[in-house]
């Protein structure tokens, strides 16, 4: 299930005085996301990609847990089958990719302004309400969707796995863009 983001502008990347901030989220860097984008509800499933690619390279097994140990290569080629198996029945103009790195961090925030899509949260006491993370997963994955939405209805943007992004990493640039994309390369 796809979930409609709006277009619009972000702060992306989080104040110097922000408890637990680490040196790479800034400089603050003003985006605008141009035009609107569709983003999956929850992280892809193991029996999602089953259906896909016809395998399941993941460490923990099971049909509603997020796939796991996929490259980034592997997760385009995802988005390439889709789009192979969708062509008569997506919208023209419309295909799967990733979202950007500012597509993501746009999508997590959620129209938010605070540290987390959810507040503040400086003492990360309400976090396992919205993440499985280090402290209360066990050190597995669980099935996606099990913790609480942001305001946009997208789950598990906090822990469980990782999430693959079309563009690379990059430093924040500062000042403000539209539509930023990161190098398409880590070299």
């Amino acid at each position: 299930e796809m979930k409609p983001i709006p277009a619009g502008t972000f702060v992306m990347g989080s104040p110097n005085d922000e408890e637990g901030r680490d040196d790479v989220e800034g400089p603050q860097t003003t985006v605008t996301i141009t035009e609107p984008f569709w983003l999956g509800k929850t992280e892809v499933t193991q029996g999602q990609w089953q259906a896909v690619m016809g395998n399941n390279p993941s460490g923990f097994k099971g049909d509603d847990l997020p796939v796991n140990y996929v490259s980034w290569n592997d997760a385009i080629a995802f988005c390439e089958k889709l789009n192979e198996m969708a062509r008569d029945t997506l919208p023209d103009g419309y295909h799967y990719t990733l979202p950007t790195e500012a597509q993501w961090e746009y999508a997590c925030r959620a129209g938010t302004t605070t540290r987390f899509y959810y507040g503040d949260d400086p003492d990360y006491g309400q976090f396992g309400k919205y993440a499985w993370y280090g402290e209360n997963s066990s050190s597995k994955t669980h099935a996606v969707g099990e913790k609480l939405p942001n305001e946009w209805g997208l789950y598990d943007m906090y822990g469980n796995v990782s999430e693959w992004c079309l563009d690379w990493y990059d430093n924040y640039p500062g000042g403000s863009f539209a539509d930023p994309q990161g190098p398409m390369g880590y070299w």
